[in-house]
């Protein structure tokens, strides 16, 4: 039924054009396709270059949907033009409806778990703006039989020291409470010794947290594992010999980083730095091979554990799995403005950008270190670098009971669509 409405939406988009033809119905298409690539045109210049350029960028991103809707309002184009639109909408929609319902997404197969004896939990009390303290975090985790140990304020606590000792006093499960560059390093000695790990959501962002389903909103619930929990076992990614729970970060986002400014004035730092990152000439680039797969030139490259969602450029903020055995790799090479108007055009077909999934992924350059954000935090390492992946190499503690993975986007595949509205078998991919 909804591949069926989806391809319903799908002609009635085409006929709400092909009816406004006399009117200008191919104008409609042109128009929207133009305001497109000068509004991506209009980011390349704001971003690659300063002074006057960047200001004309600027007025460049909020005069092209200006003019279309001044296009389309002049020649009398707004009904049909809005009608196609809705219908376009309709039509996707109603396609990953019919694509949920077909293959509906496979959970990481979780195990009961008796309550572990001696659990250690590391805390990070500045973690998140505060969690720590604002949820209680450290009397209910004592409560429940954990020694908790709390990190001082400013940098220099060694996590996998404290893990390592804690493992030869007898813990049996070690825990973070903090962000997601100190949850990879506890969770590699947790995985070394093979022992479970637990994630507490204290951090800022919490994307780790988030692809397995738990509490974002309130981490004291994550904590509700120590006496009524299930395990799954889920990959970890290694860049060098540091481990990631979610990305590691190559190129412009790296350099970016590691500036001095950059936590103090993000945005301010960005844009200070991204024309001499974006213009600079192919000896500063990456060469990556993914695999068997060169990537050569590339101006950025993230390497996620496990990939992320691929449907659009806007859907790379969840993970489907975390136990496919794979990294996933996504590289972009922009080199001018018309580069940038095919990118906001095509989007993840653009040539400029690269999607695909490795087990191993090299990435070298000319200079004899790379700048690396991994899971946020910034490195400098010897180039070249490499990436790997342990399968099912961390076993996780997770609540029974939780919120689970917010709901994610299927890739479009309209010939699917078609098969579904046909009545026919969908082959699994």
């Amino acid at each position: 039924m909804w591949a069926r409405a989806s391809l319903v939406c799908v002609v009635g988009a085409v006929l709400a054009l092909v009816s406004a033809v006399r009117g200008g119905g191919l104008l409609i298409v042109v128009g929207g396709l133009a305001g497109l690539a000068v509004a991506g045109v209009g980011v390349w210049w704001a971003l690659a270059y300063r002074g006057p350029v960047r200001a004309l960028g600027a007025l460049l991103v909020l005069a092209a949907p200006v003019a279309v809707i001044v296009l389309y309002t002049g020649h009398g184009l707004w009904g049909p033009a809005l009608l196609a639109m809705a219908l376009w909408w309709a039509a996707l929609g109603c396609a990953r409806s019919a694509l949920r319902r077909t293959r509906p997404p496979r959970g990481v197969r979780a195990e009961r778990r008796r309550p572990p004896r001696r659990p250690f939990l590391i805390m990070n009390p500045a973690s998140g703006g505060g969690k720590v303290a604002r949820f209680h975090l450290v009397e209910r985790a004592e409560r429940l039989g954990a020694r908790v140990i709390l990190l001082p304020s400013g940098a220099g606590a060694d996590v996998t020291a404290l893990a390592r000792r804690a493992v030869a006093d007898g813990a049996d499960l070690l825990g973070v409470a903090g962000g997601d560059g100190t949850q990879a390093l506890v969770a590699a000695v947790a995985a070394e010794h093979g022992l479970p790990f637990l994630v507490i959501s204290a951090g800022t962002r919490n994307h780790f947290a988030m692809d397995l389903g738990l509490d974002r909103k309130d981490p004291s619930r994550c904590l509700d594992a120590l006496t009524d929990g299930e395990e799954i076992r889920v990959d970890l990614g290694f860049v060098a010999d540091r481990p990631f729970v979610n990305t590691a970060s190559f190129g412009v986002y790296a350099e970016i980083v590691r500036s001095p400014r950059y936590r103090g004035d993000q945005a301010g730092t960005a844009l200070d730095a991204l024309p001499d990152l974006l213009l600079r000439g192919p000896a500063h680039r990456l060469d990556a091979t993914a695999d068997d797969t060169p990537l050569p030139s590339q101006q950025a490259l993230l390497v996620s554990n496990n990939p992320y969602a691929d449907t659009d450029l806007s859907a790379t903020g969840r993970r489907l799995r975390l136990d496919r055995g794979a990294l996933g790799v996504i590289g972009i090479r922009v080199d001018s403005a018309a580069q940038a108007a095919r990118l906001a055009v095509l989007g993840a077909q653009a040539p400029g950008l690269t999607l695909l999934t490795a087990r191993r992924v090299r990435v070298g350059s000319t200079a004899p270190t790379l700048a690396v954000a991994v899971d946020g935090e910034a490195l400098t390492l010897p180039a070249p670098v490499v990436c790997t992946i342990r399968p099912r190499a961390l076993r996780v503690l997770l609540p029974r009971h939780r919120p689970g993975a917010p709901p994610s986007r299927p890739r479009l595949n309209w010939r699917q669509i078609a098969l579904l509205a046909l009545g026919r078998p969908v082959p699994s991919e």
